[in-house]
């Protein structure tokens, strides 16, 4: 057969996206790859496919025994032999990945890097390995976001096997971080394929000087209207976890946790309820993630500011994977920025983590497309804005702010540069705080200046001031405000500020726009949707969604792995009433088709004569 026999017998698709089919033959070619692709854009594909083209098994190198799990589960239910080797292997499961090895009809090995390590010899005296994988390769760098000691001896595969063809891959590297994969993989040589890095299918949203109240309203109000939906609400600290998951309970929303603090049960716990839609959303911190690929994630709330764009890239790219409209939102406050910078002064690498950090706060303060700003730093541009975030929604108002800068900067001045952020809102707002009072500062001629200006608007304009360079932190100085060069011209009318009015806390629309400016309708959010040559009945789609649930949990699978959300909203819209176009739903292999045809086939026309 050809690649795109075996991806339509497999996988169920007509059609490759781009650069899987050149990484394929690139493959098949004996060729070693560096891909890089964004989260949800299709990686696993170029190696599975390659796997059952090729001779003997092929060895994929993953970091976490539940992504293993998943990957595994996905392959078996569209009828591919593939199994994990890892700790929790029973000594019957370890006797039957012998037997298939030895038998030749294993096709893919799932392993972690310190058991590849270890089982090497034994593994290579059984079987023909067709190729090697290195998923989330960007462990393997000391410059890469998530760096794992264990993973720096990967170039022993190359090493041992000259002749297999090795592909690492991962969602986000930046120039240096690839360089140092090929170099660390002893694949200087390998061909690097780097898909474009946009996501059209997510819009993109940033909420700025929330306070923690503002917060956890605006997170329970976008919650409210994703009722139906699956979220992941991201955390920069277990307490802001545990928090924000209790306000939710309180307004009866079913919801888990998962952190460092947790036991190792409670959080498999916590995943698997979200694996398999017993909860909707789940609180986090970073920690979670890497180990999902639940295609039906709707939305990504980011309750504090990532470490880095590639973090934040990584996290927000959980949603829509299926690559039907998703939302992510992120929440921007001086006070995480803060948090970070210490975080960054004490990590051992603290010129590159300080930079990333800068690299964010420039990505939360701009006011221009925000997707063109990404792909720049991915090193993709866009000719156009893209129509599908907060600042092409809502096109910012800048107005002359000297007056505003001025009032700012006496108040440093006045305090003889001793006072923090939050002592110079207070200052110009007019609080009479304790600590205010105790320094003789509410006796200061700037007192109460801005009291007709809200305290998060005064954070936001700060926020601005110190993008713009009017006005600096001193980290190394107990966060204390100094005035820069430029702030002084303004502060003596020398130069003219100009500023931008701060965000209204709007609701976000249910009707996003596409990069063409076209209405994308919300799918279970807006009645019927509107699909490629019909329209989807909604009703069908839930009783085919409640269907997938009951099959799921009579097979053991997440229901997104007995088939994914976008082949439900196809159902809904064609209402295949036979096996044969059954089988021509995109998604829908031909095991699948042969196991679960009849079933949802019969349910279909059950559901259309009773209605």
């Amino acid at each position: 057969m050809t690649a795109q026999e075996y991806l339509k017998k497999y996988f169920g698709y007509t059609t490759f996206r781009p650069f899987q089919e050149e990484i394929i033959n690139h493959l098949l070619s004996h060729q070693d790859a560096l891909v890089l692709m964004p989260t949800g854009g299709g990686k696993s594909l170029c190696y599975q496919l390659p796997a059952l083209m090729m001779e003997g098994v092929a060895v994929v190198v993953s970091p976490l025994i539940s992504l293993m799990k998943d990957q595994v589960d996905q392959l078996r239910a569209n009828g591919v032999s593939a199994a994990s080797l890892n700790s929790a292997n029973t000594e019957e499961e370890r006797l039957w990945m012998r037997r298939e090895l030895m038998s030749g009809r294993l096709k893919l090995l799932y392993v972690s890097p310190e058991r590849l390590l270890t089982d090497l010899p034994n593994i290579s005296r059984d079987m023909k390995i067709s190729l090697f994988a290195i998923d989330e390769a960007h462990c393997i760098s000391q410059w890469g976001h998530d760096f794992r000691q264990e993973y720096t001896q990967m170039g022993v595969l190359k090493q041992t096997f000259p002749n297999v063809p090795v592909v690492a891959l991962t969602a986000t590297a930046d120039k240096v971080t690839r360089d140092d994969i090929l170099r660390q993989m002893c694949i200087p040589h390998a061909r690097v394929f780097q898909s474009s890095f946009d996501r059209p299918n997510l819009s993109l949203a940033v909420r700025r000087g929330y306070d923690s109240r503002q917060r956890q309203r605006a997170v329970l109000d976008f919650v409210t209207r994703h009722s139906n939906d699956c979220g992941i609400i991201y955390c920069l600290s277990r307490k802001n976890t545990e928090t924000v998951a209790h306000m939710l309970e309180q307004h009866h929303i079913p919801v888990a946790v998962y952190h460092a603090g947790l036991t190792a049960e409670e959080r498999e716990r916590a995943q698997q309820a979200f694996v398999n839609d017993r909860v909707q959303v789940v609180c986090a911190t970073v920690a979670f993630g890497m180990g999902i690929n639940k295609s039906n994630v709707r939305y990504v709330i980011h309750y504090n500011l990532p470490r880095s764009i590639e973090n934040y890239y990584q996290e927000i790219g959980r949603a829509g994977r299926d690559g039907l409209p998703s939302d992510t939102m992120l929440f921007f406050n001086l006070q995480d920025v803060i948090q970070l910078r210490h975080f960054a002064e004490e990590s051992g690498q603290k010129s590159i983590n300080m930079e990333r950090l800068d690299r964010m706060v420039e990505y939360a303060q701009s006011q221009v497309c925000r997707r063109r700003t990404l792909l720049n730093y991915f090193g993709e541009s866009s000719a156009s804005d893209c129509g599908n975030c907060d600042v092409c929604r809502n096109p910012p108002v800048r107005f002359d702010g000297s007056q505003l800068v001025q009032m700012l900067l006496s108040a440093v001045v006045r305090t003889g540069q001793k006072a923090t952020m939050r002592q110079v809102c207070d200052i110009l707002c007019g609080t009479y705080s304790p600590e205010l009072k105790a320094k003789g500062w509410d006796l200061l001629p700037t007192f109460a200046v801005g009291r007709n200006i809200p305290l998060r608007d005064w954070k936001d304009y700060i926020a601005q001031m110190l993008q713009m360079g009017y006005v600096e932190i001193a980290y190394d100085e107990h966060n204390h405000l100094r005035p820069m060069s430029l702030g002084i011209e303004v502060l003596y009318g020398r130069a003219q500020a100009m500023m931008v009015r701060p965000q209204s806390e709007e609701q976000a629309p249910s009707v996003r726009r596409s990069r063409a400016g076209k209405a994308v309708e919300t799918p279970l959010v807006s009645g019927k949707t509107s699909l490629a040559d019909g329209v989807e009945d909604k009703a069908l789609f839930n009783h085919l969604r409640e269907l997938r649930l009951r099959l799921a949990n009579e097979q053991g699978f997440p229901p997104y792995v007995v088939m994914s959300d976008k082949s439900l909203h196809q159902l809904a819209t064609d209402r295949p009433q036979s096996e044969e176009a059954f089988g021509q739903i995109s998604g829908i292999g031909e095991f699948k088709r042969k196991r679960y045809g009849k079933v949802f086939t019969d349910s279909i026309r059950e559901f259309l004569k009773n209605r």
